[in-house]
């Protein structure tokens, strides 16, 4: 077994365990903490299989950017990780229902993939990762594309939405509200004697407290 193999087994059991703890995670900090983990693992596999561009793209595009405005997202919607985990029993069998299927399409994949594969084709010395993957991209796969950035965009307005909606246990200021205000409804003025006049006004008042024993 070559270095290669050695290192490609430890980013999988790395990137396998972030993924895991993605979704175990009691605070969800953690758990973008976690999947920004999975994304440069994920990252450095790429980069042992030749693909220099995705890698680099996924490190700059993802961990950089979206995963520090996922981590901005969940502290500004202040989210309730005990009322999202009150129905996961519920779903959970269906959730590995999903998740089995999804494995085995992969493994089938993958599985027919490697059985004809062949050797692996060792690329020219001018040859351009970022070329043939734009020209993949924009000629035979122009259609996915066009439908991921349609999802993108959704999950961009639903975000903005959830940010947005209006919530009862959360206090809003409103601008309109406090310029409106006035003075007397805010304080209201109240005269207290001082200490010189409270001396003064003490032998009075003993006096009159005798007079009326």
């Amino acid at each position: 077994m070559t270095f290669t193999s050695v290192l490609f087994y430890i980013l999988a059991v790395v990137l396998v365990v972030a993924a895991f703890r993605v979704i175990t995670a009691r605070s969800p900090v953690t758990a973008v903490l976690h999947l920004i983990l999975a994304f440069a693992n994920a990252a450095m596999l790429w980069m042992l299989l030749g693909a220099e561009f995705l890698a680099l793209l996924l490190v700059l595009v993802y961990v950089g950017a979206v995963m520090v405005l996922f981590l901005f997202v969940v502290m500004m919607l202040d989210i309730r990780v005990d009322h999202l985990r009150r129905g996961l029993k519920t779903y959970l069998p269906l959730g590995l229902v999903v998740g089995g299927i999804m494995v085995l399409e992969m493994a089938f994949v993958l599985g027919t993939t490697w059985n004809g594969a062949g050797p692996q084709i060792v690329p020219a010395g001018d040859y351009n990762n970022a070329r043939a993957l734009g020209e993949a991209m924009y000629t035979q796969y122009v259609y996915a594309v066009e439908v991921g950035a349609a999802l993108l965009l959704v999950g961009m307005v639903a975000a903005i939405a959830l940010t947005l909606r209006g919530r009862r246990d959360v206090k809003y200021n409103d601008p309109s509200a406090a310029v409106r205000v006035r003075a007397k409804d805010r304080f209201r003025m109240v005269k207290l004697p001082s200490q010189r006049e409270r001396a003064q006004a003490a032998p009075a008042a003993d006096a009159a407290q005798g007079e009326q024993q």
